[in-house]
């Protein structure tokens, strides 16, 4: 079987590590022969962290989709075209906007300096902060504070790009167009309804819709109606995870007739 897990809200929390009794979960599932594939709207630099190093030659989908790493090696990058990256700074200036903006490895930041992103932001010195100028690509935008931000969300939805609006940290998240979780999966060879995800949020919409089952953690509004249950978001939300996967693993041939590509 295929699990493919959500980070931030869903296996990680806090801006904490994957817990060990989780991962020690996630050991037993791959010696059962599952595979564990990790999406994440963090670059992959940013994944690191969270994930200890027996993890870090894992399948990880960076970018809400536009990276993907394989074996310890960049497989697939999707960035921004030219064009749209210069009219994304115009609008930047135009509305004062800070962001943090990312290649597929170094990143701009111009945001304030008592950022909450700053607690993930490359926290272990994996990269370099530039100007955005000198960015060899643009694969990921996240707008932080701006003037008039819902006018300049109007005018980015215009660009023809994929926008998510965490309402939590009020920010903007920007993609390039067909860039999502799912995209990456199909380019790893993913089928439709061949996995089970967990998610927490609207950047997860597209694996779920796609999943063969589908697990929200906590309560998302956009997110809900793609679920096929959910898990609270309570003291005892790691070991439910663990029980639940346990479960699924055991009893994999009843959930796969649940998860038949005639009913994905």
């Amino acid at each position: 079987m295929k699990f493919v897990f959500d980070l931030d809200g869903t296996i990680c929390f806090n801006g904490e590590p994957v817990s060990e009794k989780i991962l020690e979960c996630f050991d037993d599932l791959k010696r059962q022969g599952h595979e564990i594939v990790f999406a994440s709207a963090r670059p992959i630099r940013d994944m690191m962290p969270v994930l200890p190093q027996r993890y870090h030659f894992s399948t990880l989908i960076g970018g809400n989709g536009a990276l993907i790493y394989k074996e310890g090696s960049l497989i697939y990058s999707q960035p921004f075209t030219d064009a749209q990256v210069q009219k994304i700074l115009g609008l930047i200036e135009e509305h004062q906007a800070t962001y943090l903006i990312d290649s597929e490895w170094d990143y701009a930041y111009t945001g304030p300096g008592d950022h909450p992103i700053l607690r993930n932001l490359d926290i272990h010195h994996l990269a370099n902060a530039v100007p955005v100028a000198s960015l060899s690509s643009v694969v990921k935008v996240l707008i932080l504070t701006a003037v008039e931000k819902e006018e300049l969300e109007r005018k980015l939805n215009a660009l023809d790009i994929v926008i998510h609006r965490h309402k939590n940290e009020e920010t903007l998240d920007l993609s390039p167009k067909n860039i999502d979780k799912w995209n990456a999966l199909k380019v790893l060879g993913f089928d439709k309804g061949s996995y089970v995800a967990f998610g927490n949020d609207a950047n997860d919409i597209s694996m779920f819709k796609h999943a063969g089952y589908s697990i929200m953690i906590g309560h998302h509004e956009s997110l809900a109606p793609f679920a096929k249950e959910s898990i609270s978001l309570n003291d005892d939300v790691e070991i439910n995870i663990i029980n639940r996967l346990r479960e699924i693993a055991r009893s994999g041939e009843r959930f796969s007739a649940l998860w038949s590509p005639e009913r994905a």
